[in-house]
């Protein structure tokens, strides 16, 4: 019997759609909000998976923002890739280079409409630690990128 988690997280991927070139927001979540990503080397290493991620192709970044526990990704998708993949592999790929790293299953999405403003977007990602209480200005949280500003 799936518990309520599960079921859940299968109402979440239910009209999932994988557009090549689509822009999605994105976020994940760690296990158990482990606030582990506050830490600058375990940051840098994810960050650097982002980027990984863009040279094998398989999104262009828009904006991130790092928080402690969770991480908001605004990216193209690349062509032929699939949005649960790409997603998965960012996943992989940084818990294998970060040990005490896990993810919550699944992940929260929402395709760009055309319509929506990039810019808006990306300074609504990059202003959470602002939201957050973390700091006072965007300029004083390191772990943040965006190239729509």
């Amino acid at each position: 019997m799936p518990t309520e988690q599960m079921r859940h997280g299968w109402r979440l991927r239910r009209g999932r759609v994988s557009i090549p070139g689509q822009v999605y927001s994105v976020t994940l979540v760690t296990h158990g909000r482990w606030p582990g990503l506050a830490d600058i080397s375990v940051a840098r290493r994810v960050i650097g998976c982002l980027r990984d991620m863009e040279e094998m192709g398989h999104s262009e970044t828009l904006a991130f923002c790092l928080m402690p526990d969770h991480l908001h990704w605004r990216f193209r998708l690349g062509h032929g890739d699939d949005l649960s993949v790409v997603v998965g592999q960012l996943k992989g790929r940084s818990a294998r280079h970060i040990p005490l790293l896990r993810w919550q299953r699944g992940f929260h999405d929402h395709a760009v409409r055309n319509d929506e403003d990039l810019r808006r977007l990306a300074r609504y990602i990059v202003s959470n630690p602002v939201r957050a209480g973390l700091v006072r200005r965007v300029g004083e949280y390191p772990h943040w990128d965006a190239v729509w500003l």
